[in-house]
């Protein structure tokens, strides 16, 4: 495809000042490259929507500067277009979990060189009702140990703080009532979390997901049955051994659709972003976004 358009979307208050020190350089890079980069920097949450809706159907490739919270706010600005313009990160948070997914560089300049070789894939978005999410969906105790992070505690320890958030957490949360239905499983009962990946990260680390594939046209479904520590550990496990987690309290699958309820009504954590609770009815958008990647070729993460 031809760029000749490019919108880069800036949040200055995101947290890696690297970016924000080589911010001229990358604009450099971007317009040796590109015929057109226009440079709009927000001031407040909800301005890269705003501006997407306002603007976006008219670029060619739009670039998202800042973290998964900027992110979130522009796929679900460009997610709903018909034409829908390709998509790059250069990622400018704590955590930039789904600039990982696709193989982009953590350093900022070095993300802009790849955005600039313009290697693009159709990469799948999760929809819920009528959110959309590169990376995770989540209730239960991801949504508490998301809301636990003290905020000095993730400016000093970074992704780090996602553990010490659930070690506080694990012994607090409790069990909720889920009815789960899809085509591939069917589950009513107890539960301390479900946890539903497109991408692999979640803080910044490798998930619970070791067949994740964001090309795949498929949800990564896990359900922790219990808060038990030990079941937690399990999880653990199964990431630094790439394996699936292997315990009687966790049941895990792959779908493409699946409906959700839970009592007491839970808080759904979408990609970091706690703004609605469940029901919920969550689908798979297969390609449905073109997006500059790094690494060539993408492994199944």
């Amino acid at each position: 495809m031809k760029i000749n358009r490019v919108d880069l979307i800036v949040n200055p208050k995101a947290g890696n000042e690297r970016m924000h020190e080589q911010m001229e350089q990358i604009i450099t890079r971007l317009e040796h490259h590109f015929p057109t980069v226009n440079v709009v920097y927000t001031n407040e949450t909800g301005d890269a929507g705003k501006y997407i809706n306002a603007k976006g159907k008219h670029s060619d490739l739009i670039i998202g500067a800042g973290g998964d919270g900027t992110i979130y706010e522009l796929i679900n600005a460009i997610s709903p277009f018909e034409q829908r313009p390709a998509f790059g990160i250069l990622p400018g948070g704590t955590c930039n979990d789904f600039s990982r997914a696709i193989g982009l560089s953590q350093d900022p300049l070095n993300a802009a060189e790849q955005i600039c070789m313009q290697h693009f894939r159709s990469i799948d978005v999760g929809k819920c009702n009528h959110q959309y999410f590169l990376n995770f969906w989540g209730i239960g105790l991801i949504t508490e140990i998301s809301t636990n992070i003290n905020p000095k505690v993730k400016e000093n320890f970074g992704r780090l703080s996602y553990y010490l958030s659930a070690i506080q957490t694990i012994s607090q949360e409790k069990t909720f009532h889920l009815k789960l239905e899809s085509d591939q499983c069917a589950y009513e009962g107890e539960a301390a979390m479900v946890l539903i990946g497109n991408g692999p990260f979640t803080g910044g680390i490798r998930a619970f997901f070791p067949g994740s594939n964001i090309e795949d046209g498929k949800l990564e479904v896990m359900i922790i049955e219990s808060n038990r520590f030990q079941t937690f550990f399990d999880m653990l496990r199964a990431k630094v051994m790439n394996d699936v987690p292997n315990s009687e309290e966790i049941l895990y699958f792959q779908t493409d659709r699946i409906s959700i309820e839970a009592a007491p009504t839970q808080i759904i954590d979408c990609d970091g972003e706690r703004g609605y609770s469940t029901p919920s009815t969550i689908t798979i958008l297969p390609g449905h976004i073109l997006m500059a990647v790094g690494e060539y070729p993408l492994e199944p993460l």
